[in-house]
Order: structure tokens, then C-alpha cells, then sequence
């Protein structure tokens, strides 16, 4: 069964915090953030 996952909206992407490891969020249509442990935003 399919996994359903919410978009990314603005508010989750100027929130999102850098962690020890880089980490992505996804928006469940093949594309994603990627969020470095320096807090760059890609």
C-alpha cells in the first residue's frame, strides 16, 4: 500500500532546522528539500 505523505508547504520549509546529519523532506511527488548541517537549504 502506498505511503501518502503531505506537501511541503512554505511554512515547513522556513522552519525546517539543521540537524547533526543532513536530512531531505519530500513532497511526495518525487521532489525534496535537503537540509545540510550548516542549515543551507537545497
Amino acid at each position: 500500500m502506498a505511503r501518502t505523505v503531505t506537501p511541503l508547504t512554505n511554512t515547513k520549509i522556513k522552519t525546517a532546522k539543521a540537524k547533526e546529519k543532513d536530512y531531505k523532506l519530500f513532497d511526495g511527488g518525487g521532489l525534496f528539500l535537503l537540509i545540510t548541517k550548516r542549515n543551507t537549504k537545497l
